[in-house]
């Protein structure tokens, strides 16, 4: 189907903006590490995340927070095993899994995950667990700009890594409406870099494939704001996310779920004024 992201059955037509709510089950997480580490905290914030209007989750056993402590494959399925199917049975959330080990992959999609978020950016080994499976693939870029090149050269950078991933997706039978690209804020970027990726989504975004921006809380969301501590960053995510969306973005990764549904909605509704549609019919 030509612009929609497909995952595993569901479809997510590129339409509008989707918002993906954030569930750490890890203890250490930069923004609420530990506050659902546990699998009944996690199932009960899953299904606060689906009434505040998520339409897709993103749960994650291990944190990539800057200089967090790696754990093994083992130790990060034993965090998500108790959790998947509980959120699969009890919400209507399509459901992704922040995974860079293929065979955590190979698991939580046995266990009914639709979705595989991986940070590294789908490697050889990743695209082969997932190949057959019909899953959405977060391609994450990790990659910054390189030491010497002048501003700007950010966008080709990550847009060429764009590029080469998709076709090595294809190599695999990877559909290209499986794929929703992420340039990676916060990762091997500058603070700089950081901000023209979520000014300049259009430099990066390739057409009729899924885009995904995921600034929220993070590091440059506070940095020009005074450096506000991570539970006060939400005006400054709805302003990188609108600014995002504005120019392209698909879906917005975000802790705070239901102010992220209403500012996507005001940003939706300004995409369609440039082009003079009506977002209702009638005030309320």
């Amino acid at each position: 189907m030509k612009n929609c992201f497909l995952a595993r059955g569901r479809e997510f037509p590129l339409t509008r903006t989707y918002v993906m709510g954030i569930l750490n089950v890890t203890p250490d997480s930069f923004s609420d590490g530990g506050k659902y580490f546990s699998p009944r905290q996690a199932v009960a914030r899953a299904l606060e995340l689906e009434k505040e209007g998520a339409d897709l989750l993103d749960i994650g056993g291990q944190s990539t927070r800057p200089g967090y402590r790696p754990i093994s494959p083992e130790e990060e399925w034993a965090r998500l095993a108790p959790v998947l199917p509980e959120v699969l049975a009890r919400t209507k959330l399509a459901l992704s899994v922040d995974t860079f080990y293929p065979q955590v992959a190979q698991k939580a999609l046995e266990a009914g995950a639709h979705i595989i978020n991986d940070v590294t950016g789908f490697g050889e080994d990743m695209l082969r667990a997932v190949a057959g499976s019909g899953c959405g693939c977060v391609v994450m870029c990790p990659l910054g700009g390189e030491e010497g090149e002048k501003g700007g050269e950010i966008f080709q950078r990550v847009r060429e890594f764009f590029l080469e991933r998709r076709e090595a997706a294809a190599r695999q039978g990877i559909p290209e409406a499986c794929l929703c690209l992420d340039p990676g804020i916060g990762f091997g970027k500058t603070p700089e870099e950081n901000l023209q990726l979520i000014a300049g989504v259009e430099k990066t975004k390739l057409p009729g494939i899924a885009y995904l921006m995921a600034a929220s809380r993070k590091r440059v969301t506070g940095m020009v704001c005074g450096n506000p501590p991570f539970e006060q960053r939400l005006p400054a995510t709805l302003a990188a996310h609108t600014a995002a969306i504005l120019g392209g973005a698909d879906l917005v990764r975000v802790h705070d779920v239901k102010e992220a549904v209403q500012a996507a909605k005001m940003a939706d509704a300004l995409k369609g004024a440039r082009k003079g549609e009506t977002p209702w019919t009638s005030f309320s």
